[in-house]
């Protein structure tokens, strides 16, 4: 075997021993069999939201400890490939080799994937995410931006099987969102996705525009971790004030013929929240208070660590805090202005294609919070 490839076995397989440190291999196969136990019992059921609460933990660990086994398997056949490879010869021998260096490269993005997973340790980090979209400056375009990163985010969840559930979806008059809305359901969401928080700069080609001119807009992605029962969020019904209207779709077009949609309005902070996407009012009211105890979670975090900011971000649409540029004309780039990161095709990209710009981000964070 090449020295260089030895070299480089070595440094995945001290990656992967710190991988496996981390998880605590035997820690967690310790509370996998006791999730088994307790979903194995008939009474489970009585309390749903315990159980579910139950079957999704015992379903993340149980994935856990599949992929970081398969990857020490993966690694450990490694060696014997390359071995094979060096007894062949000719054209077998080329191929071998050339087999056992692909494998290398797909073990060592995994193996990293996997390193980064092991970084989301911040206190909301392992809860669903809560994420709101809002367009910005740029008119029609903004608002078309707007419905094409909710888009992205919506076709990555789907790409790893995550759940996402839409609370509500403001349209805008001509085309597009004003607002949106939505949770995205699965282990560890929140740390993964607290990442897109920011400003969102798309340059393009306007479709809007007769003369076709380039145009810039911006959008602004907030994510908030869901709120839990433990969290002890009250909230007063004195503080709030309730308003009923009726659903309405893309260019104000009645999809209601009831008033089901509810804005909620937190008179102390003064914060607002709709939603008209569920077909009871009633279920509007409790999917827009999880926005709401969200926000105030968000609110109660920063006077707790206001000097760390740790929720929010920067925040606002102008050029001075973007965090990524979507660029389709005059180039295809996008670019992330915190990481450097960078890809040359937006069509990937906008389709869900985030993972490299999510696990950049995170070892971004994790170094910035170390220096």
């Amino acid at each position: 075997m090449q020295p260089d490839v030895q070299t480089d076995l070595d440094s995945l397989d001290t990656t992967l021993t710190t991988v496996e440190k981390v998880l605590d291999l035997e820690e967690l196969a310790r509370r996998i069999d006791e999730l088994e136990h307790q979903a194995a019992d008939p009474e489970l059921w009585n309390n749903q939201e315990h159980a579910q609460q139950v079957t999704s933990e015992l379903s993340h660990a149980q994935g856990e400890f599949r992929r970081v086994t398969a990857l020490r398997s993966r690694l450990d056949d490694l060696p014997v490939l390359y071995e094979l490879a060096e007894d062949e010869e000719g054209d077998d021998r080329t191929t071998g080799l050339a087999d056992a260096d692909a494998e290398r490269a797909s073990l060592r993005a995994d193996i990293e994937a996997m390193e980064v997973k092991t970084m989301l340790a911040g206190e909301y980090d392992a809860r669903d995410a809560l994420v709101n979209i809002r367009s910005g400056a740029g008119g029609v375009d903004a608002a078309d931006w707007a419905e094409m990163l909710m888009r992205m985010y919506i076709r990555w969840a789907e790409k790893h099987d995550y759940g996402v559930e839409v609370y509500d979806t403001s349209y805008a008059e001509e085309a597009g969102l004003k607002s949106a809305t939505f949770a995205v359901k699965g282990p560890y969401m929140y740390g993964t996705l607290s990442i897109e928080m920011g400003t969102h700069r798309l340059v393009r080609i306007s479709p809007f525009d007769n003369q076709g001119r380039r145009q810039t807009s911006f959008a602004e992605v907030e994510v908030l971790p869901v709120v839990e029962t433990t969290d002890h969020i009250d909230i007063d019904e004195n503080d709030l004030r309730v308003d009923v209207y009726r659903s309405s779709g893309p260019g104000g077009q009645s999809v209601n013929t009831t008033d089901s949609a509810v804005r909620l309005t937190h008179v102390p902070t003064g914060i607002v929240v709709t939603c008209q996407n569920e077909k009871s009012q009633l279920q509007n009211k409790v999917a827009a208070m999880k926005v709401l105890q969200a926000k105030l979670l968000e609110v109660k975090r920063k006077e707790e660590r206001a000097e760390m900011d740790a929720l929010k971000g920067d925040g606002g649409s102008s050029w001075g805090n973007q965090m990524r540029s979507y660029v389709l004309h005059p180039y295809q780039m996008v670019k992330d202005l915190r990481t450097e990161y960078e890809v040359n095709n937006p069509t990937a990209v906008l389709d869900g294609d985030l993972d490299g710009f999510i696990e950049s981000g995170i070892r971004w964070r994790m170094a910035s919070a170390d220096s």
